[in-house]
């Protein structure tokens, strides 16, 4: 596999920071600038970190033996990474529900990994799973660093607690098991498919959590975030891409669900947030064609795709959905996932043949 390069990856995208910050009521700009700031030094230092290299985590106590390694830090509204230990593997919860709600979400993601894939923790190897809760003030983001998932405690305008939803800590971890395996460049269409397997594995958690079927799963990534004031049900739909919010302030969710709709953009690494709704729609359908539980087959051809080794770092929707139908047919053969999975890539407009070059 090519060289890991660990990217600063973020569950708001920068987008809708950015329209925030320009809000005129200063108590919505002043935390979007705010996130805004802290995002950017945190950008920053990953670049440095990925320059020197990331230090290699030990191998966590039981390893060997599948067993989860957990420790959480409350970060105390300061932007001091990781801050102070608050929970670790095996103690009982704590008075703080943000923590227990941490912890809990790791453990349902690192239940899902090795369950339904037989992956131990995200790299595989039993990797240590740490967090930070209540990073800095009004913080209105959660994110993936390389090394640890932290996360903020919203503004309480616009953004709840960001542990509040399990698949928005399941989404960045999932980060990094991409980083661990297909390691997509985080920019344009890789970096959106790199979102989009976030987008995928965290509603596959939230799914396991609740015991649903497709059919019963809601499909949307981080309902239950958005605060009462804000005009929508969530961060973003699987189902319907574009329509999650459409808020005064927020703006109107910008994702397409097809090709046709594709967005060419400089901004948010070229629209790594944006253009992820196309190969989520795909998975979608994939999996709502299925029936049963998506993690099984849906959920399958995915986690094979990204981690047979045969993508580059740079793939196209096209090279992905390719690399798709070669996992379902090692895994399914010819069979219904195979003709549910080609109707699933035509629908979004993504081609699954290889084009002839003129």
């Amino acid at each position: 596999m090519e060289a890991i390069h660990p990217v600063f990856c973020t569950i708001v995208p920068p987008h809708v920071l950015d329209k925030l910050a320009q809000a005129e009521d200063p108590a919505l700009a002043g935390p979007a600038r705010r996130t805004l700031e802290a995002d950017a030094a945190q950008r920053t230092r990953r670049r440095m970190t990925t320059v020197v290299g990331a230090p290699a985590a030990a191998p966590a106590p039981g390893a060997a033996d599948n067993l989860i390694h957990r420790t959480l830090h409350d970060a105390r509204n300061t932007r001091d990474l990781p801050g102070q230990v608050v929970r670790r593997e095996g103690k009982g919860p704590t008075k703080d529900a943000t923590v227990n709600r941490a912890y809990a979400g790791l453990g349902a993601t690192f239940d899902l990994l090795l369950k339904a894939f037989g992956r131990n923790s995200i790299d595989g190897e039993g990797l240590p799973l740490l967090a930070t809760v209540h990073y800095d003030r009004d913080y209105g983001n959660a994110f993936w660093d390389g090394e640890q998932m932290v996360f903020g405690d919203g503004d309480g305008e616009l953004f709840l607690d960001f542990t509040i939803p399990v698949d928005v800590m399941a989404h960045e971890l999932a980060h990094g098991v991409t980083q661990y395996t297909a390691n997509f460049t985080y920019f344009g269409q890789p970096g959106a498919l790199n979102e989009s397997v976030s987008d995928v594995i965290g509603s596959l958690v939230k799914q396991y959590v609740n015991d649903q079927t497709a059919g019963e799963a809601d499909w949307l990534i981080g309902a239950g975030l958005l605060a009462e004031r804000v005009e929508g049900v969530a961060l973003r739909s699987m189902k319907a891409p574009g329509t999650a919010y459409d808020d005064d302030v927020l703006g109107k969710d910008p994702q397409p669900a097809t090709m046709d709709d594709y967005v060419s953009t400089g901004r948010d690494n070229g629209g790594v947030h944006i253009n992820s709704g196309i190969p989520n729609h795909a998975f979608y359908l994939l999996a709502d064609a299925l029936g049963g539980k998506a993690w099984e087959r849906a959920g399958q051809i995915w986690y094979d795709t990204l981690t047979a080794g045969t993508l580059t770092v740079t793939p196209t929707f096209a090279d992905f959905a390719q690399a798709t139908v070669v996992a379902a047919r090692s895994r399914f053969g010819d069979g219904e996932e195979q003709e549910a999975l080609l109707k699933a890539w035509e629908q979004v407009g993504v081609p699954t043949r290889p084009q002839a070059k003129l």
